[in-house]
Formats: C-alpha cells, structure tokens, sequence
C-alpha cells in the first residue's frame, strides 16, 4: 500500500507566508542598505572612499564566489547522486518505507538541492567574506627581503599567503565532507545505498562517486601534510616554552609529514583504483585508509615522541640550542628589538651629588601625575558641571622661550552623561552641547601652593590675566591654540548636528565669559568642513530611520544648512579608515599650527612570522592604568609589531590623516597598495612641527618590555638556564592592582648625548625585587630607539616595591604622612614612583598627593617623597621639587646624613621635631629645638590621640571638635616653625614644584 502525500499548504497560508518572508526580507535589506549608505557619506566626508570601496567589493566579490563555488560543489554533487539512482530496486521493508521520502522529494528535487545548496552556499559566502584581509594581503603583499631559517623561503609566504592558503585547504575539506554526507543521504533515499536485501549493499555508481569524494579528502590531507610542515615554525615546539621547530620537529616531523603526504596521495590512487578498476569493493580501499591511519599515529605520532623522550631531553640543551637561537632571534627581528641598545650603568656609593639641584634631568622630573591631577583638572577648569578632563590626562613637551619641557595636558570637552535633566533633552544634546573648549597644560614638574598644577593655557573667560596670577594660573597663556574648539574627541559619545538656518542665530553653547556661573555664556555656529550634510529631505528621513529618531524629519533645529556629526572619537575615526590597524590605547592631544589635534599610533600586525613568540596583545599591554583613561586592546595573539603609522584627528573639523612611520615594514605597503597607493602620506611629507610631538608609544613599549625581561639574553645557553630573566614589578604604592605603569620624562639617561623626551621603565630580576634595569624608548631623527640601561650583577639596587617601602616607612616621614590624613579626613595617594639614574646612582621621585574626604574633592600635590642611592638613606619629604633637590644635594655635601629632620613643615607626633624632613641614618647629633616648638608638638600629638579616642566613642560632637582642636594645633605649630625659620609663604606659584 502507498503512502499517501503530505496534505499540501492552503493558498491563503502560502500567500501569508510569502508576505512574512518578504517583510522580513525588505526590512533586513533596507537595514543593510541604509547602513552601507550612511557608511559612504562618513567616507566621503573624510575623503577615504577608497576605503569603503575596497573593502565592500572584497567583500562581496569574496561571498558571492566562495558562496557560488560552495554551492556548486554541493548541489552538483547531491544532483550527481540523484541521477546516479538505480532505476530498478529491489524490494525490501526498507525500501518501502523511503518511499514516502521518494515521493516528497521527487517531484521537487531540484528545488530541495538548490535551497541546500544555496544555504550552505551562503553560510561559506559570509565565512568568506570576513577574511577580505587574508585576500588583500595575498593579492598586494611584497617580499619581506628576509627567509625563514628552516626552508629558506621570504617571510612574506608566511604573512601574506599562508593564512589564505590554510582557509581555502579548510573550505575545501567542509566542502567535501558535506559532500559526501548530502550524496550518502541521497544514495541511501534513492536506493543506491543499501543497508538491507539481496545483493551488493552499494551500486556500482554509487561506489565510485562516493570513493572519489573521498579519495579528493584523501588528496586534501596530502595537501595538508605540506602546510603542516610550514606551520611547524609557527607553533611552540622549541623547549622551553619557544616558538618554532624545534631537535623533534626538524629531524622527526617533517619527514614524517613528508612521508605521510606521499603515503596519502598513494592512498588516494588506490582507493579509486581498487574500489572502481580493479575489485571492485569497498575491502582494499577501506584497508588503504587503515594503512594512512596507521601510518599517521606511528610516523607523524610515536616516532617523534620516541625522538623527543630518548634522544633530545636526556641532551635537551645540546639538541635544541640552535632551534633557541632561532627564536631568539626571530622574535627581536620580529617585534623590532634588534638594534636595542645595552649599557651598564655603575652604581657608586649612594651619596648624592652636590651639584644634583642644578641638574637639567633632575629638575625636569614629573611630580603632577597625569591620573591623579585629572579630577584637579576638572573641578579647577571646567567653569560648567558638564565639562570633563576623563579620567587620565597625557603628557607632551613644548618648547617655550626657547626651553622644552613636559606638560600635562587635557581636553576640556564635554560629557554627556554629566548634562542635567534640563540639558538632556534631545534638541540641547545634540545641537546645543556640541564641542567642547580648549587644551588645558600645566607643566609637568610645577605646582602652585595650594596643591593645584599651574595653569599654561586653555583658559576660560577673562582668566589668564594678571590679576590671577594668585590662583595657580600664568600670567599668560603659553600654549594656547587659536582654534580651541573641540568636535572631535574621547567625550563625544553622542551625534551632533551642527550648521545654522539662514538669518538664524547661534544656538551651540560655546563656552562661559568667566568662571562664575552667571558671568554669561556666548554661543556659536559651526564653520568647519566635518560633518555630513542633511539639508535634504531624503537624507533626513534617513538618518531618522537609522538612529529612530524622528527629529531629523519634524525639528525645526535641523535646516537646510545642517550637518551631521557622526563617529566622533578619535579612536574610531581611525579604525574606520584604517581597519587593518591596531590603535594604542592612549590617544592624546597636542597643539599644532595652531590647531587641537589628536595623535594615535597604529601598528600593524601579524600571527604568522616563523619562529617568533607568540604574545596577547591585551594581556602584554595591561598595567594598573589600562582601562583608567586608556583603551584595552583586544585579545589578539600576534608575532610580529610595528608602530608603522601616525595617525592624526583633527578636533575641529574631524579630518583623518595617516602619517607613514616606518617606510620598511612591507605589510604597512601592502596595504597601501591595496587602497590605491594614496592612503599613507609618506614620511617624508610629516610636518615637523607635527613630528615634534610624536610620542614612543606606551601600548609597543610595554610589548616590547615585556619581551625584553626575556629576550634581552641573546645567548642560548643562558636563555636555556633563565638564570638572567627579569620581570615587570608591580605598581610601587599598590603591588596588588597590577604593573607599574611606564613614565613619559624629558631627560638625558647616562650614555645619551642630549635630552630626549622618552618611555621609561625599571624592571627586576625574576621573582625578586630589586632593580635590574631600566628600559627606555624614544626617536632620534625620527627612528625609533630601544635602549637598556643595565646595573652590574655585583650591585644590588632596590626595585621601585621596596624603594616605596623603605621611604614610606622611615619613621619621621612615616609620621609626617600620617599627619597628611588629617586624623581620617583624608586621604594619602601616591604618585607613580619615577626612577632616574643620576651621577653614580638613581634618583627616586614619588609625588604625594591628598584628597580630602568631602564629595567631588580633587588630590592636592602636597608634598614630593625623593630618595636617592638605596632608597632608605637619603630621604627627603619636601614641599616641591627644587626643595627636595637641594636637601638631597645638602645631605650629599654633608657626607653623611644626618639622623633627625631640620626643617620640619609638618610635626613629628610621638618625637622631637627637629629643623630638616630628610632622614637618613647616621650618629650626627641632633639639633636643639626650641621649646615652644617641641610644645607646639606635643599639642598636635594630644589632638591626634583625642580625636582617636573620640572615633572609638562613636559621639560626633566630640569627633568635631577634636578635629577642630587638631587643625587648631596644626596651624599654631606650622606658624611657630616660619617664624622661627624666617620663611615665609608666599602665594605666588612655586616653581620646580
């Protein structure tokens, strides 16, 4: 009896569903569509559509032919076995029940293997076109003038057609292997495949199509064999822990794999032979298989784990010394550690030279910390509550009168999500809030009285002038920019549209007339080229439809003239234009021509350089600071880095320039020429005035340095022992919150010729702590230098962890930081600890900053902590720089430091103050104090131990006055000590603070 059919769908339900399909279509279409349209017009208005052009087409050109051929494959195939079905069948329970499957896919087979082959088609299409890298790379790389160690051949295999070659042999595996599952499936459905009945189990066509599909896998595998040898030198073979072939992998792998390609193609030959010519069976070509089977577990599996066990590790230094040279070598070519430079530096005896104040890199050190001063930043600049400095300012060097020296330096933009409810609205947020005002500078080794950084440019209103002078500001603006307006940046989050009617008004908020909230505010129009126009109808409406936002058609804020402002970060402009790039996580912003512009660095990469080590780039570049005013990077495994481009932001009008960095790295020229040639300006067009704040930059240094605490040995026998490994120390103040971050100094290092504006970091011997180097990065003459200053193995100097211990810890300066707390109404913050060999040893400089416990309160410098020599004798605690250097020069002079502080500017509870915060042991008498000084001290003790004991008692009157008494007792004690010193305040700003 015959099946019946499926009943078949109503008219009605076809048209429905017809109707749903072809809604959900358009709507997926018209999304594409609008985004790929909207995209263009970003393009065009950054001039780069060449970029948008070139990817699309790749990408498409990739999914429609990937897609195509899969397609083909498959359905050729499932339609092949279709018409290689036995006519006849031999009748059987099996046979009757895939009678049913006959009947429902006959009579429309060749609409069924069109839409399988067409999904799996499409799914191969949009595998495909995600690798438009891969095939760029392969279509416009170069040589790379180097060859691999092993087989002699360029590098730009590896990097260039490797990865494309690796994708293509896996699309054809899937290819066939789904293949032969569709052509099984419709051998069995149609009878030529039989699990049940009379006679053979397979037709004799059935037999050879499947036997050739799988001697094509067969072939594949052999195809494999021979990458699998290239790509030997791209995984971690080398003992210990190295990348590349290694003793095993040279003299037992690859002629194991040689074998086994040859074995494979022998096999290939024989299953078509056998199965189809000669047995004509399944029996010899099922044994053939078994054969490479065996042939792969014993030549490709147990004979280079007999090598490795009984040959290589009983002799594992001997056998792969050259296979460790190898990777030693690769991996410095690699990330471009080469050429680094190595000089010891000889420490003496500690003692700090006399002549240390007048020092030019002494007095050049920062102490305002670029994250702690950002909130100084904001509650002292920002005029308005909607003004932001983020999270971390930068450092840069400016040359003023002739002298160059740090600057901190901040954006004032604003913050979206710091408008109140009022502000918030669309039409003030995105057409009255558009921009934010100005670059904000303070140098880098200064600081007011008060604690504030000292104000050099991007001042608000009527500030700068001579009247304020005495509040922490210059009495002229330095640096200012004369287009301060900042469109583009690191806060602009949000769109903005910008542009005004004709007759009309300004109506962007620009900035305040002065620092009081009801000085006024004056308003402005944007006059720029950024932005995309929307003075049309038509792309109103499509703007609307993309960010859901029907203003864009009904606000009468939007005008003929308007423009819209879209991808405004920095950060993202650059990705989009180049997305071959990787972008450091720190832009920052300088002042060029007159202009506020955004600098990022872009490196390109690579996973594919033989024999180099492997690393994540976000695991290499995290410190304490990542994620705190910097970007992470992603979790990528490279091998291979170069910072290759300079990229700049303009802040006004958004313009995107890519600067050519290194002009030898090949894959930075493939890419160009995959853009047309004209997407790189050449190194030689970067103005100077733009090259003069280039940067090394901190995300390649930390790479770089972490490779070095390894890779610095470039002997194979010592790198094999790790007796000379180093590593990265944690953060001096926190050793739990991660690595000391690097430090941007302008200084001249023992062994350099001049000042350079440079990278900085110490590191340690592996697993210990004191220090054993210190790596520096900078430019000379626009290329790139890695230099190691390393201390000499009969030298023990203390690492930036104890240096911070031994500092804080001292007793009178241990005391003098308690007092900074305030009795618990604030708190103690450390600067990063900055390390800089001076003289015959390092000098140590850590700013200490305080913040008080009230709300929106911003960390004061207050004091700088500085030792020098062994971190323990020589310590001072210092008002500002200057002082601290010249009481470490006077205690140099003095010959041996004395036991007891002179100067106090705070009281030592619990002791005798004595004239002097330097600290240091040694049998030197004390000097006498007088006694309403020490009476004075003695008050502060009483006042702390009070307010102690009023804590415990948990009375808050109590609590408030004893706090009261405490800051009584602290100003009666610091007036004592200036009239008794002779000193006295001035409120003008402290240079050298």
């Amino acid at each position: 009896m015959r099946n019946s059919p499926l009943p078949r769908m109503s008219r009605r339900g076809r048209v429905t569903v017809g109707v749903l399909v072809g809604v959900f279509i358009l709507f997926t279409l018209l999304g594409w569509g609008i985004d790929a349209y909207t995209d263009y017009l970003w393009f065009d208005e950054v001039q780069k559509t060449a970029v948008f052009s070139g990817v699309l087409t790749t990408r498409l050109v990739l999914f429609l032919v990937v897609g195509a051929v899969m397609t083909l494959i498959v359905a050729g195939n499932l339609y092949l076995a279709y018409r290689l079905r036995p006519l006849l069948r031999p009748h059987s329970a099996e046979q009757a029940t895939l009678e049913r499957y006959r009947m429902i896919l006959a009579p429309r087979l060749g609409t069924w293997i069109t839409v399988t082959g067409l999904v799996i088609g499409f799914f191969a299409g949009l595998s495909a076109q995600a690798r438009w890298g891969d095939w760029m790379l392969f279509r416009n790389g170069g040589t790379f003038g180097e060859v691999d160690p092993q087989f002699g051949v360029d590098i730009s295999f590896y990097i260039f057609e490797y990865p494309l070659w690796r994708y293509l042999l896996g699309l054809g595996f899937t290819a066939v292997v789904l293949s032969v599952i569709g052509s099984l499936a419709v051998h069995y459905i149609f009878g030529g495949v039989r699990l049940q009945g009379v006679g053979d189990r397979m037709t004799t066509a059935a037999r050879a199509h499947l036997t050739s599909l799988v001697a094509v896998f067969v072939l594949l595998k052999a195809v494999a064999y021979v990458l699998d040898r290239r790509a030997l030198l791209l995984e971690q073979h080398v003992s210990p822990g190295l990348y590349g072939a290694g003793y095993t992998d040279v003299n037992a792998l690859l002629p194991a794999k040689e074998i086994l390609a040859y074995i494979s193609v022998v096999v290939a030959i024989a299953i078509i032979v056998f199965s189809n010519a000669v047995m004509r069976n399944l029996v010899w070509p099922g044994v053939s298989l078994a054969l490479l089977a065996i042939s792969a577990v014993a030549i490709g599996g147990i004979y280079p784990l007999a090598v490795q066990n009984f040959q290589v590790k009983p002799s594992l230094y001997d056998k792969e010394a050259e296979y460790i040279t190898r990777s030693i070598e690769s991996t410095r070519a690699a990330f471009g550690l080469e050429n680094t430079e190595v000089s010891e530096y000889p420490t003496g005896d500690g003692r700090p030279p006399e002549d240390l104040a007048a020092d030019p890199s002494a007095q050049n050190v920062r102490v305002i910390d670029p994250q702690l001063v950002s909130q100084a930043f904001t509650v002292s600049q920002q005029s308005r509550g909607f003004y932001d400095f983020g999270e971390k300012l930068d450092v840069d060097r400016y040359t003023i009168a002739g002298k160059t020296q740090d600057y901190v330096v901040g954006a004032r933009e604003i913050d979206d999500e710091k408008l109140t409810a009022q502000q918030s609205n669309w039409l003030n947020r995105h057409t009255v809030y558009t921009h934010g005002y100005g670059l904000v500078a303070a140098p880098a080794n200064q600081k007011c009285d008060t604690g504030l950084p000292l104000f050099a440019s991007g001042l608000l209103g009527s500030e700068g002038g001579a009247e304020n002078v005495n509040k922490c500001i210059t009495p002229t603006q330095e640096l200012e920019a004369q287009q301060p307006r900042i469109y583009y940046g690191e806060k602009s989050t949000e769109y903005a549209i910008v542009g005004q009617a004709p007759g009309g008004k300004n109506v962007e908020f620009d900035r305040p007339r002065g620092q009081s909230t009801n000085s006024g505010e004056e308003y402005y129009t944007y006059s720029g080229k950024g932005g995309v126009e929307i003075g049309s109808f038509f792309r109103r409406m499509i703007f609307a439809i993309k960010n859901t936002e029907s203003n864009f058609v009904l606000s009468g804020a939007v005008n003929d003239n308007s423009k819209l402002m879209y991808i405004r970060q920095p950060r993202e402009r650059v990705e989009k234009v180049a997305p071959f790039l990787t972008i450091d996580g720190d832009p920052y912003p300088a002042v060029v021509d007159g202009r506020i512009v955004w600098i990022l660095d872009g490196y390109t990469t690579a996973k594919t350089y033989p024999y180099a080590q492997k690393i994540n780039l976000a695991t290499e570049t995290e410190d304490r600071l990542t994620g705190t005013g910097s970007f992470a990077l992603a979790r990528d495994d490279v091998n291979y880095m170069r910072n290759s481009v300079k990229a700049t932001v303009d802040a006004y009008d958004g313009t995107v320039t890519l600067y050519e960095f290194d002009d030898k790295d090949p894959i930075l020229k493939a890419w160009n020429k995959a853009f047309g040639g004209d997407l790189i300006v050449p190194k030689a067009q970067i103005p100077q005035t733009l090259a003069d704040h280039f940067r090394y930059p901190a995300d390649l240094f930390k790479v770089q340095r972490n490779l070095l605490t390894k890779f610095h040995v470039e002997d194979s026998r010592v790198f094999f022992s790790g007796e000379d490994f180093w590593q990265v120390p944690n953060a001096p103040d926190a050793p739990q919150s991660g690595f000391q971050p690097p430090f941007y100094l302008n200084v001249k290092l023992p062994e350099q010729t001049e000042s350079r504006f440079q990278l900085t970091a110490g590191v340690t011997p592996l697993k210990r702590e004191n220090m054993a180097a210190l790596v520096s990065g900078s430019y000379i003459n626009g290329e790139p230098r890695l230099e190691i200053l390393q201390l000499r193995d009969n030298t023990i100097a203390p690492g930036p962890v104890q240096v911070h211990q031994l500092m804080v810890n001292k007793e009178n300066i241990a005391n003098q930081l308690t007092l900074l707390n305030r009795g618990g109404q604030a708190s103690v913050l450390y600067g990063n600890l900055i390390s800089l060999p001076l003289g015959n040893d390092i000098l140590y400089v850590e700013p200490v900053y305080v913040k008080s416990s009230q709300a929106n309160a911003a960390p004061l410098l207050q004091k700088v902590l500085m030792s020098y020599g062994d971190g323990g004798s020589y310590v001072v605690l210092e008002d500002n720089l200057t002082k601290g250097l010249e009481a470490l020069a006077a205690l140099g002079k003095n010959g041996a430091p004395p036991t007891s502080p002179t100067n106090p500017t705070t009281p030592t509870p619990g002791a005798t103050p004595t004239p002097s915060t330097s600290v240091s042991p040694s049998a030197a008498p004390p000097t006498e104090v007088p006694g309403d000084l020490a009476a004075a001290a003695a008050a502060v003790d009483k006042a702390i131990e009070d307010l102690k004991a009023a804590k415990r008692s948990g009375d808050l009157t109590k609590e408030g006055q004893a706090l009261i008494a405490l800051d009584e007792a602290i100003k009666r004690f610091q007036d004592l000590d200036k009239t008794q010193s002779g000193a006295s305040a001035s409120p003008s700003p402290t240079p050298g603070g």
